[in-house]
């Protein structure tokens, strides 16, 4: 994406509102928007702005004036990045930018059938959910809905670190769901699912994942664990916002927005800011302890045989964990009523010493997603 992309104007009025700021730093400040990460991060930006209804003022989006115009000619050149621009296009006009290039890029998608050569059911789940904001159907979402329901409701699968997995489950839930629009129909299973990733993002302190989770959870119609929304909260709060930078690639700019939607959906403060105008990187408060690789660690070292129930192997464990572990693991197993459970598959009692996984230790933040 180089010769044939239209340069981002910067000839927009710079405001010393949050939400101006913020959305002036990804638009203008982070990246170059020949990269595609720049379309990734902004599509992120735009679509959790639009969902959580933050007052987005015209002036706010004039950043986005000339992407937005070129987009046509984009998504005819890089198809590929489909997903990407038809999501920025919607998420503009929804939050108030006047045009109707939304539905000249689902026309498009759909007639050239981009989403059928997608081999992820969740990126088919993600393009059937864009086109529908323009009321074009899919006739295999039925067929679509059953297989994604099926991997949902495989709950003892969850209760091991998958970070793929768990991020594509929780992103499921929010197309099912459309932003939280429609009722995304889980069953017990599938909400037994979301608890048990939720448990083992609280463990590795994941505030990413375990942000999406609590989004997740109450799109549903549940209400996660008080303890998760209350430290949610809390690093929210603490995150650092440092004015004059501007590598994107050096933050935690996804643990932020993600962070900060969780906080909108229980009505607490969300991107207050204050943003710096000229650039600023966004660093988390959170510095893991390694809880989930020593639990892990403990589990398969140990020399007694497993047994599935926590109430017989808290002590057990708690002999081979630093101290500080095992207070953040007590912590995480009184969050919530569904550790038990949890415990019962990820313990993998069931599984012979012979046939079990040689690296048991394997943590969320050890895969890419």
């Amino acid at each position: 994406m180089s010769d044939n992309v239209i340069a981002l104007s910067q000839h927009f009025k710079r405001n010393n509102n949050a939400i101006g700021n913020l959305t002036l730093n990804f638009a203008a400040n982070r990246r170059d928007q020949d990269d595609v990460f720049w379309l990734k991060e902004n599509a992120e930006i735009l679509s959790i702005l639009e969902c959580t209804g933050q007052k987005i003022e015209p002036s706010d989006l004039a950043c986005y004036q000339d992407f937005y115009d070129s987009l046509p000619e984009r998504i005819a050149f890089f198809p590929q990045y489909y997903r990407f621009l038809t999501s920025i296009a919607l998420d503009l006009e929804a939050l108030g930018l006047r045009g109707q290039v939304g539905e000249q890029l689902c026309t498009f998608v759909d007639q050239q059938g981009l989403a059928k050569v997608e081999l992820s059911d969740l990126q088919r789940a993600e393009a059937t959910r864009l086109l529908a904001r323009r009321q074009i159907t899919s006739k295999d979402d039925t067929a679509l809905r059953a297989r994604l329901h099926a991997f949902m409701d495989h709950s003892a699968s969850f209760a091991l670190p998958n970070r793929k997995a768990a991020y594509e489950l929780t992103h499921i839930v929010f197309y099912l769901s459309e932003y939280g629009r429609r009722d995304p129909e889980l069953s017990e299973k599938s909400v037994q699912s979301l608890m048990f990733i939720g448990i083992l993002a609280h463990l590795e302190q994941n505030a990413d994942l375990l942000s999406e989770v609590c989004v997740a959870l109450r799109y549903a119609g549940e209400t996660p664990p008080r303890d998760w929304e209350t430290w949610i909260t809390c690093v929210v709060r603490d995150f650092e916002r440092s004015a004059g930078h501007a590598n994107g690639a050096a933050d935690h700019y996804h643990e932020y927005l993600v962070a900060n939607w969780a906080c909108a959906q229980i009505g607490a403060s969300a991107f207050s800011g204050p943003y710096a105008s000229e650039g600023v990187a966004l660093i988390s408060p959170v510095t893991p302890m390694g809880a989930m690789r020593a639990l892990s660690q403990a589990l398969f070292e140990l020399d007694a045989p497993r047994r599935s129930s926590w109430a017989v192997m808290q002590l057990k464990l708690e002999a081979a964990l630093p101290e500080q572990v095992c207070a953040h693991l007590a912590s995480v197993a009184a969050a919530t009523s569904q550790f038990e459970v949890f415990f019962e598959k990820f313990a993998r009692v069931e599984m012979p010493r012979t046939c079990a996984p040689a690296a048991q230790n394997v943590t969320f933040r050890d895969i890419s997603r």
